[in-house]
């Protein structure tokens, strides 16, 4: 039964992300702390699992949207290269970061950042272009802090690397596709790292490989893949500002749980 409560967050993770676009992670991390949490998972590795567990989706999940955006030749990959050097540092980072951090404190911190950005997507906030595009050491130093962050919160990263070059003048379409192919160095070295940080951990359950869960791993990746190309189509249909209030309406559900 609990394999196909996977598959169903994997399909729903797809949709949701092909929606609203933003990652898989916003709503894989806290279905997944839900659900471990009723498989009687410890409470001081089950947000742990979650994070890795989500960030090693990520890895299956983003290749389909880095291949569609290349293949319109959105992504940038000079700028690709310089972020993604900063990122892997940074992801790992982010793991020893969390590592260090107790579950229910770091259930607290995704629940501000789900707050955080369900007023992003509220009220529509949208950065402006006001300086120029980035050099290496810039790039460099914005990837190590956008892994850094997207692998305590176990996303992609979308929601920080989007804005950050949008304010950096590179134009939205070329964020987004840039932003995307970001996705896949943060789920690499951030799941790598949570499995290394939790391959000691305990009590960890069954089929666990450090502190990522192989029965949600496989079948959130099975079905998510299938799922999102049907959100973003479904998203040209229906009212993109009220799908988005109501989903930020979820955020701040989640992130007062996370709280309380």
């Amino acid at each position: 039964m609990e394999f196909v409560i996977y598959l169903v967050l994997g399909a729903c993770a797809g949709v949701l992300a092909g929606l609203f676009g933003v990652g898989g992670g916003m709503i894989i991390v806290p279905v997944l702390v839900y659900s471990f949490a009723l498989q009687g998972f410890a409470p001081d590795v089950l947000t742990h699992m979650a994070v890795g567990t989500s960030l090693a989706t990520i890895a299956f999940t983003s290749v389909n949207s880095v291949r569609a955006h290349h293949q319109l030749g959105a992504v940038r990959w000079p700028l690709f290269v310089w972020l993604a050097l900063g990122i892997v540092f940074g992801a790992v980072l982010g793991a020893l970061t969390a590592s260090a951090i107790t579950g229910p404190l770091l259930q607290k911190i995704i629940g501000i950042f789900a707050i955080c950005v369900a007023i992003q997507m509220a009220f529509e906030l949208k950065p402006k272009a006001a300086l120029g595009e980035p050099g290496k050491p810039a790039l460099t130093i914005a990837g190590g802090v956008i892994g850094w962050a997207s692998s305590i919160f176990g996303i992609g990263g979308g929601s920080l690397t989007v804005p950050f070059l949008v304010w950096r003048s590179v134009p939205m379409q070329q964020a987004v596709a840039t932003s995307a192919a970001c996705g896949m160095p943060i789920a690499l070295a951030g799941a790598a790292s949570f499995i290394w940080t939790g391959w000691a951990a305990a009590p960890l359950p069954d089929w666990s490989l450090g502190y990522v869960y192989l029965p949600a791993l496989i079948g959130i990746a099975a079905t998510s893949v299938f799922f999102a190309g049907y959100g973003a189509r479904l998203a040209h249909r229906l009212s993109q500002r009220l799908l988005k209030r109501l989903f930020a309406l979820l955020l701040v559900v989640v992130g007062i749980n996370f709280l309380l």
